[in-house]
């Protein structure tokens, strides 16, 4: 991020580590209850906390947010791998992670402030593979290897496009996304995430990441009235569709598919939430939900 925006960063760094170490776990909204081995649906509420409680662990090199209970009914949990802005540590986002955590999702947050090279990123998924093999770990067993996804903000959604490169990635949610990647190097499904009023990040420059994935499916939404910080603390309103993006691509969820895909698709035609929005080619050809 430009230097006119690292007093703001500099302000919130401490408030955001306090945060993360003295919040309690999140509560969790009433969900429909799962069947045993599976996560529970949400319905459509993207933006709600999750049926999960959640744990944080801050770490050397991560910080990870998990469901306090996982595994508890025989399911296993997805990945998502995070990557902070330019300056940032995870605390910053801890609303939004923790979010993603109640959802269901184990979040590998890397501790660094300049994640473009996505290499602790990575690394995440690394320490997640020797817990889930490691009998004296509590995630022993409950990580879902087989359904990552690579996440950021600014400088970190450079990197979750760069992360993507990973064959163990398997979409990519880059929000607000920094110049310092290339899209050609990956070809998972990816979901763009803009700003209207983002001035750190302009909204032509995502858009130019979109046009260049021609060759995997994707998506293009740019956040009404949002400037380049709205997305910290709970996301604000790129908190709802990220998490729908999420779940369908790491848990199939076919509530959220009817959100992205098939003719009148939800965000297709919600105004409100988006000042420009658009689908390529290859996304276009991925069905809406059954009926």
């Amino acid at each position: 991020m430009p230097g006119r925006t690292s007093r703001v960063w500099g302000g919130l760094l401490l408030a955001a580590v306090m945060a993360v170490c003295t919040s309690p776990g999140t509560a969790g909204a009433v969900a429909d209850a799962g069947s045993a081995g599976t996560i529970p649906s949400v319905g459509t509420d993207w933006g709600r906390t999750g049926p999960y409680e959640v744990d944080v662990d801050i770490e050397a090199v991560h910080t990870f947010y998990y469901p306090r209970t996982m595994g508890q009914s025989g399911e296993r949990h997805p990945v998502i791998i995070w990557g902070n802005g330019t300056g940032a540590v995870p605390g910053i986002y801890s609303s939004l992670l923790r979010h993603w955590a109640s959802q269901g999702f184990i979040v590998a947050s890397a501790n660094t402030p300049t994640s473009n090279f996505a290499l602790s990123m990575r690394a995440g998924i690394d320490v997640l593979e020797h817990r889930n093999a490691d009998s004296t770990s509590r995630f022993h067993g409950k990580v879902d290897l087989d359904h990552i996804a690579s996440a950021g903000h600014s400088q970190g959604g450079a990197a979750a496009v760069n992360a993507a490169v990973d064959p163990r990635v398997d979409t990519a949610v880059p929000i607000q996304p920094g110049p310092l990647t290339d899209p050609d190097l990956m070809d998972e499904p990816v979901l763009y995430l803009a700003g209207q009023r983002d001035l750190t990040v302009w909204p032509a420059l995502v858009k130019a990441l979109y046009r260049d994935t021609d060759h995997a499916p994707a998506v293009y939404g740019e956040v009404r009235g949002a400037g380049h910080l709205d997305s910290i603390g709970d996301g604000g309103d790129f908190r709802a569709p990220t998490t729908a993006w999420l779940r369908y691509w790491l848990l199939g969820d076919e509530n959220a598919r009817g959100m992205f895909f098939g003719p009148g698709c939800g965000y297709c035609v919600d105004s409100d939430l988006w000042s420009g929005w658009d689908r390529n080619a290859k996304a276009l050809q991925i069905p809406g939900p059954t009926a």
